[in-house]
């Protein structure tokens, strides 16, 4: 794979456009592999690409209770997601006969935050009702729950050892898995955010780092040893109060963001310098942003979705 320096990130240009949704999408997710996407929106669809043809492969229709927060599980053709309608229940769904094969009842209110382990299939959630729950996707029954004084965030390290919750937009607690009902083992204590509420939580692929995304036009970045805040990334615009999703570059030195202006805003983790703003001509808020795990790829998401690709032949 070529190295992401400065001048290859600022090459990247949409290579596909998909416009089969009808209304925007909320949520993606890569497969492990980088070879599929996975994708839903507010039109109810969840749709899965394949990477590496460019091309559409499965639509899946959730009209009974809505989709959102989707991600891949470690088994092939699998998913897990959240509830729009009827409950806040999380389904675990068979894609190729779109089935379900669980349900995770106990949310009362929106689940705003879903995570799987990177080891194991072991996942998280966190719900406007203010808990934080732990399921194991071979059981409906909770195992583990851990009440929260406000909004939660979650995200498991690399190593799928310890979880971070960031709560209230205004402090991350440190949890080890194997003993999180003794709770948290260490809580970092950042300036409460005034403008907006933390939306996303993502650790770093080095462990070294936690990416903060909100629903305003401001995203911090932080130490995930110490909790002590290193760059405050803006520029992007968010006029509409949207989780606009931030997300790293597998090697941890680039931060992507969408923005509603419908342009990719790119950041150099190190320093903070703005790298480049991505023009793909989106015409709506982007709201998601990933860069492939594997695959020299971004993906963006507005209504429609668009593939990045390089465009210099070598560097």
């Amino acid at each position: 794979m070529m190295k992401l320096v400065d001048q290859v990130v600022r090459s990247f240009k949409v290579a596909k456009v998909f416009r089969e949704n009808t209304d925007k999408i909320n949520s993606i997710d890569f497969s492990p592999s980088g070879e599929t996407l996975i994708s839903c929106s507010e039109d109810d669809q969840i749709v899965i690409y394949d990477c590496e043809k460019g091309t559409q492969m499965i639509t899946v229709n959730s009209k009974k209770y809505g989709v959102d927060l989707i991600h891949f599980t470690h088994a092939k053709n699998t998913a897990i997601h959240s509830s729009t309608k009827v409950d806040d229940t999380i389904r675990y769904l068979s894609l190729h006969d779109n089935k379900y094969i669980r349900y995770f009842p106990g949310h009362t209110k929106k689940v705003v935050t879903l995570c799987l382990s990177p080891v194991e299939d072991t996942f998280l959630s966190g719900s406007l009702d203010k808990t934080l729950r732990l399921w194991d996707l071979r059981s409906p029954n909770c195992q583990g729950l851990m009440h929260l004084s406000g909004r939660p965030v979650a995200a498991y390290d690399p190593e799928g050892l310890i979880f971070a919750a960031g709560v209230n937009s205004e402090s991350i607690k440190l949890y080890d898995l194997r003993s999180f009902d003794k709770g948290p083992f260490v809580t970092f204590k950042l300036n409460q955010e005034k403008e907006c509420d933390w939306t996303g939580l993502k650790f770093s692929r080095d462990g070294k780092t936690m990416l903060i995304s909100t629903n305003g036009s401001i995203i911090r970045l932080v130490d995930a040893y110490h909790g002590t805040p290193l760059q405050t990334f803006t520029g992007h615009l968010n006029n509409k109060g949207i989780p606009i999703e931030a997300s790293f570059s597998p090697d941890s030195q680039y931060i992507f963001s969408g923005s509603t202006d419908g342009r990719v805003h790119v950041w150099n983790a190190d320093t903070g310098y703005k790298v480049c703003v991505l023009n793909g001509d989106h015409p709506a808020p982007i709201q998601c942003v990933q860069f492939n795990p594997k695959f020299m790829m971004l993906a963006s998401a507005c209504t429609n979705m668009a593939f990045w690709l390089p465009t210099l032949d070598d560097v």
